[in-house]
């Protein structure tokens, strides 16, 4: 399961997504499924907290989430801490000159807005330093040579396009549903994969572009075959949706990988 995670936990926190949003997007997610799998009546909240694992109290809360048809926005723009002391900065009033320009602010300060009172006013739970060292990271805030913060970017967002998340929430998401269809035993889709563990450099460089041409010969064949049949109204009785896809991945070899 450690392999399985590894790389969106990766993901999340180079985004600057927290455990905290990510704990809080996973209980939508388990609330919403335990009530799509309840088939017999419909659930009670100790059904769902037994199912789940969630604790009661949290259960009414998510149920009517997931029955507004809230989306599980959890990991959405505007949950990490830094995105909240941004939100501070540039909303307060005090945080800015009478001309209305924002102010440049010193880590710490007795008198006047610093990081260090942003960071009590939006009640983080954490350094000021370590979330000032964040938004330099996130290059949002400059430091200069008096070790004033100034602020570069009024909103602390992922640099990633919204098309290239949700191409990537589709085709992930699909490839799992595939790989866990074919772990219940149910007459399995195709998923294969070639593993190189110890492939020389240059054996690799020279393979890449034969790989990638071979797949675009592949699905551009696929298309020609299945694009026109299909149905125009995907409201047809018994239309199917389909995905196939292909990637391929390289990495450093280890001599022994992390946590499976």
């Amino acid at each position: 399961m450690s392999r399985l995670l590894r790389p969106l936990v990766g993901y999340a926190i180079s985004q600057g997504f927290t455990f905290t949003a990510f704990a809080e997007l996973l209980k939508t997610l388990y609330m919403d499924e335990a009530l799509a799998r309840a088939t017999h009546r419909p659930p009670t909240g100790s059904d769902l907290s037994l199912m789940t694992g969630i604790h009661r109290k949290d259960v009414k809360r998510l149920r009517a989430l997931v029955a507004q048809g809230a989306p599980p926005s959890a990991l959405g723009r505007g949950t990490h801490i830094a995105a909240q002391l941004i939100a501070a900065w540039t909303t307060g009033e005090d945080t800015h000159d009478t001309s209305g320009t924002l102010l440049s602010l010193p880590l710490h300060g007795e008198n006047g807005p610093s990081i260090e009172t942003l960071t009590r006013r939006i009640k983080a739970d954490m350094r000021p330093r370590a979330i000032l060292d964040e938004l330099v990271r996130a290059r949002a805030v400059r430091i200069d040579d008096a070790g004033r913060a100034h602020l570069l970017r009024t909103a602390y967002v992922p640099d990633i396009p919204e098309e290239k998340l949700d191409f990537l929430a589709h085709n992930v998401g699909d490839h799992m549903a595939c790989a866990f269809h074919n772990l219940t035993g149910k007459p399995p889709f195709l998923e294969r994969a070639l593993f190189l563990d110890a492939l020389p450099a240059e054996a690799a460089d020279h393979a890449r572009p034969h790989i990638e041409a071979a797949a675009n010969v592949l699905l551009q064949n696929l298309h020609r075959e299945l694009n026109p049949l299909e149905c125009a109204d995907k409201a047809v009785p018994g239309a199917r949706r389909m995905r196939v896809g292909i990637y391929y991945y390289e990495d450093a070899a280890l001599p022994q990988e992390r946590g499976s």
